[in-house]
């Protein structure tokens, strides 16, 4: 007997395996610079961009939807779906906040240019 296998699940449960690792890690060397990450283009960068940015694919697009702060906070510290929850001590409510700000300042993506 054959089972046929779907991309989709098999590529969630390989980021849900590799995206806490790769997280733990850039967590890892911010705290041994003594510091946390400094802007939210960079938080985002290294925190959410491995599975939102537009050209990854893996998780939903965030880019210019003029999400609220707050809906963005709920988000990251319980997680949804597939998304991991990130606790106060990976990333730091003022992080969030500076991720938040920095994503009201992209444009939208165009619908023909998201995965």
């Amino acid at each position: 007997m054959s089972y046929r296998v779907n991309n989709s699940i098999l590529r969630q449960l390989l980021m849900l395996s590799v995206v806490p690792l790769a997280l733990l890690a850039a967590n890892s060397q911010a705290q041994e610079d003594g510091k946390q990450w400094e802007s939210g283009k960079q938080i985002y960068d290294k925190v959410c961009g491995l599975c939102h940015a537009p050209e990854v694919g893996v998780g939903t697009a965030i880019q210019g939807r003029g999400l609220p702060a707050a809906y963005i906070q709920v988000f990251v510290r319980n997680g949804f779906n597939a998304m991991p929850a990130f606790p106060a001590s990976f990333i730091d409510d003022e992080s969030i906040a500076r991720v938040s700000e920095y994503l009201a300042t992209l444009p939208p993506i165009p619908v023909d240019d998201q995965p």
